[in-house]
């Protein structure tokens, strides 16, 4: 299985890739305002990449649930100084983390290389068909309703199902717009429209979505699951289970797994996957 994402090739099976968050907003649910200054997200994403990063994922919109929207031309001015300057001191992949077509084609034309694209369930093609004419990566991400309505009694008579038969959907779709196979990654949204239940399926039959033979994408670090299923508070009480998940998913199925802790999920993945090949071994 390839990846490209314009000058960037990965190939499959490989170890799983780490995509660190950089979220350049002033009310992200676990750093929002922390770097929302340019030179500060700038600095942090250099950091990210100091612990082990291969990709990082810039963001200057929030997408809680009930985030407030923010407008093109802010968005803008909070992400492009961040792209622009990592552009020239970075060689792996940024992706830029937004629903708007126009930020993702300025961010693009600034060294972005893959769009990561919360609202894939779109219906207008025109992200896709700036991704094409870019040859870009896209992450399709699968979410019921939008930020502001997904937690909103989110339902479905089989969430492995649907999301699975909603990627096939899109696959069909970025096809006709000009997306190639091999420039698409599967998020299946943990959080995003789903309870606690609904994330617990989509972890226990992660699996089940590599039937499309293209990388998942793991977004789980520091969701509100978490705390909830261990009745704790507090962000930073999420290492731990941001971690859990991160060692299950590579273990059946994930490719990448999106970020805040590089430096530690760096290490609890790669004692996963070597205590994984000693096992698959022959002996």
């Amino acid at each position: 299985m390839i990846l490209r994402a314009r000058q960037f090739t990965f190939t499959f099976p490989r170890p799983a890739l780490l995509m660190g968050i950089v979220n350049v907003t002033p009310d992200s649910f676990s750093d929002g305002g922390r770097f929302l200054d340019p030179a500060a997200a700038t600095a942090h994403a250099l950091e990210l990449v100091a612990e082990g990063a291969d990709l990082l994922d810039i963001g200057g919109e929030s997408t809680r649930p009930k985030a407030t929207p923010v407008d093109e031309s802010e968005e803008l001015r909070r992400v492009l100084p961040v792209i622009e300057a990592l552009a020239t001191r970075v060689t792996i992949p940024i992706s830029i983390d937004t629903m708007k077509p126009a930020v993702a084609k300025a961010a693009l034309r600034a060294g972005a290389s893959i769009v990561n694209d919360v609202a894939s369930n779109r219906e207008d093609d025109t992200m896709w068909r700036v991704v094409a004419d870019a040859g870009a990566g896209y992450v399709v991400m699968h979410m019921q309703g939008t930020p502001q309505t997904m937690q909103i009694e989110p339902t479905y008579k089989d969430v492995v199902a649907e999301v699975s038969a909603f990627f096939g959907d899109r696959l069909q779709r970025l096809a006709r717009a000009g997306v190639e196979l091999d420039e698409v990654i599967l998020d299946p949204g943990l959080g995003f429209g789903k309870t606690v239940e609904h994330n617990l399926q989509l972890l226990a039959e992660l699996d089940r979505l590599t039937k499309w033979n293209r990388p998942v994408l793991l977004g789980a670090s520091r969701k509100s699951f978490i705390p909830q299923i261990a009745a704790e508070t507090g962000a930073a009480s999420r290492l731990p289970g941001s971690l859990a998940c991160a060692c299950w998913g590579v273990n059946h199925g994930a490719n990448i797994v999106r970020v805040h802790d590089v430096a530690a999920t760096r290490q609890v993945v790669r004692l996963t996957e070597a205590v994984q090949a000693w096992r698959e071994a022959p002996k």
